[in-house]
């Protein structure tokens, strides 16, 4: 192996290693998780409805990466017939304690334990940037019926809002090379798109009031504040706190939200 061949390997090593870590990260903190994160606006079913062209409910529906359980519970009370899937057993747990009574399957995007053309639909809840498109998009493929679709949404902060841009900033400068911001995702229109599936993608704009302790644990929940040691998260965390107390003096806060979905169909 020449200089430059071992140079990407440990890249492509450490990428892998971080990624893994900061996947795995979900299971210690499925309480915050499931108090802190927030649902999904009726709206955004109703828009997977009309791009799919068809209703969820009787729907064969795998929600894949569920956690603990936000989309799969939304998906059963709009009658859709819902499968979680979720590789984390600290998530696996948190969900079954919640949701006993909604049928779980422990596993991943990457290679989904089901036969093929087993269910219309596949949905990946703020869960599709933890697969492999070039495993994850084939998968469904075979998983996914004739007229059946994948779908992908994310609720993202809306960093147009200068409290939210604020706090973007300070953990871009505390946790750099770990924060990204949630701003943004990938357009995924050619990796469906090559696959045969015709794609569809638009963006809602909601918000939710909610205490500063659940903001507090929504960002305890996420990757870059899972990950950390508790000796580093927890004075970012206090800080945290103190700035949204300053900005919501009453303790509730307005959090406002982007929700990128995109719907991909399988017309044959």
């Amino acid at each position: 192996m020449t200089s430059s061949q071992e140079d990407r390997a440990s890249r492509e090593f450490s990428g892998l290693r971080n990624f893994r870590e900061l996947a795995g990260s979900f299971g210690a903190v499925a309480a915050e998780y499931d108090r802190g994160r927030p649902g999904y606006p009726e709206e955004l079913f109703d828009e997977l409805e009309r791009f799919w062209g068809r209703g969820l409910k009787g729907a064969r529906v795998l929600d894949v990466g569920a956690g603990t359980g936000i989309a799969t519970r939304l998906l059963a009370a709009r009658g859709a017939d819902v499968v979680a899937v979720e590789p984390s057993a600290g998530m696996a747990a948190q969900f079954q304690a919640v949701s006993p009574q909604l049928p779980l399957v422990r596993g991943g995007g990457d290679d989904l334990p089901f036969h093929d053309h087993c269910a219309d639909l596949i949905t990946y809840a703020q869960a599709f940037h933890w697969t492999h498109p070039g495993r994850s998009v084939p998968e469904a493929v075979r998983v996914l019926r004739p007229g059946g679709a994948l779908a992908t949404w994310w609720n993202l902060f809306d960093e147009t809002v200068p409290w939210v841009r604020a706090r973007d900033e300070r953990l871009s400068a505390e946790l750099s090379g770990r924060y990204h911001g949630y701003g943004r995702v990938a357009d995924l229109t050619a990796p469906f798109a090559a696959a045969g599936l015709e794609v569809f993608r638009t963006q809602l704009r909601w918000q939710r009031l909610v205490s500063v302790e659940q903001v507090v644990d929504n960002l305890t929940s996420r990757s870059y504040f899972a990950s950390l040691t508790p000796e580093r998260r927890e004075p970012l965390l206090a800080a945290e706190r103190a700035a949204l107390l300053a900005e919501f003096p009453d303790g509730q806060v307005v959090e406002p939200y982007v929700l990128d979905l995109t719907v991909a169909v399988a017309r044959h």
